[in-house]
């Protein structure tokens, strides 16, 4: 009933900003915008997103690496099923992915599921804030409106700063993480902490111990970051391909400020894939760079953005989801908190990559 009463609760909340997002639109100049979309430049940005789903692929491959071996394909059905669990249900889908994964590919463990998907989001945060903090750097404002874009070279300088010292941090607990983890272990051993929270909490400490030993050598962790620069690539050129199907006067600098605005409002953990926030966000973001284009123009493009993003997701999770061997009801319970402490604590120490 918990878990029923809060999709509740954020399916109403996507609705009521879905409705603040398209109550003084209006829909016919919207309809009529989508309609004059260059259909040549959407194909493009929907064939690059896809390859996008690849790369982040590719790149749990490689963050997998020092702890186990895995099937490229497999990684690849995950990820898309998982992003389309997360379009479906909000960011409770996004327990699917480590769930799901072990049940495909026996070699990888739910807790190093879950901590390289940890250090996927870290690296993915990284070159978030990277590809907008160097923007922020050259930032060029609208003539007139410098006053408002004063303090965004300064503010792009503190993002980048935070980004290095958040590598540093990981860096440094990976070199110190057998005194760590020894201490969590004895810490743990308490008689008014269950058996169970504590073998959970070491076994995660242990994997993201492993998984970040792909940050002690410097070609390690350029493979990743260069696969991450490389999906990066793969979100924002999409982003200006959309802009220039609908023929408005934004360049790509414009398109990193808008992915920006969009990728974080994309965290709202609302179904639909943050539907209604991510709008919102989006068509905000076009309209503060440019004050004289339309509303409704505004909208389209947050709405076809979105599609753009999500749906290829949602297509291919689809198609791997029927065709595979995992029933509604098992599907249902990936999504239980519960049933993933329940996998993390079965787990033994032999069977760990």
């Amino acid at each position: 009933m918990r878990k029923y009463l809060q999709f509740t609760i954020l399916f109403l909340v996507a609705v009521l900003i879905i409705w603040f997002f398209g109550r003084n639109l209006d829909w016919a100049l919207v309809s009529a915008s989508l309609r004059r979309a260059n259909l040549y430049y959407l194909a493009a940005a929907v064939l690059i997103i896809c390859v996008g789903y690849f790369l982040r692929a590719v790149r749990w491959q490689v963050l997998l690496s020092p702890i186990t071996k895995s099937n490229l394909k497999e990684l690849f059905a995950t990820t898309t099923v998982g992003y389309m669990a997360i379009f479906f249900v909000g960011r409770a889908g996004e327990i699917v992915r480590p769930m799901w994964l072990p049940m495909r590919d026996r070699r990888v463990r739910p807790s190093a599921a879950l901590v390289t998907l940890g250090l996927e989001r870290i690296f993915d945060m990284a070159a978030l804030v990277s590809f907008f903090a160097f923007n922020l750097l050259w930032f060029t404002p609208q003539p007139g409106r410098e006053k408002e874009f004063e303090y965004v070279e300064i503010f792009g300088w503190l993002m980048l700063a935070a980004v290095i010292l958040g590598f540093v941090a990981l860096i440094f607990y990976q070199r110190i993480s057998p005194r760590v983890i020894a201490w969590a272990d004895r810490v743990t051993k308490r008689s008014w902490i269950p058996a169970r929270i504590q073998k959970i909490a070491v076994s995660i400490l242990e994997k993201l111990s492993s998984a970040l030993a792909i940050l002690k050598n410097w070609k390690g962790t350029l493979n990743v970051s260069a696969w991450t620069f490389a999906l990066w690539l793969a979100i924002s050129i999409p982003t200006w391909l959309v802009l220039l199907a609908f023929d408005l006067p934004f360049t790509f600098s414009d398109a990193l400020f808008i992915m920006g605005f969009a990728s974080v409002s994309s965290v709202i953990p609302t179904p639909g894939g943050a539907a209604g926030a991510f709008h919102t966000a989006t068509a905000a973001s076009l309209l503060f760079l440019k004050n004289d284009i339309a509303t409704e123009d505004a909208a389209a493009v947050a709405i076809a953005m979105h599609l753009v993003y999500f749906a290829p997701a949602v297509i291919f999770g689809l198609y791997y989801f029927f065709h595979g061997d995992i029933s509604v009801e098992r599907f249902r319970s990936l999504l239980s908190s519960e049933h993933a402490v329940e996998e993390i604590e079965s787990e033994s120490p032999d069977t760990d990559g």
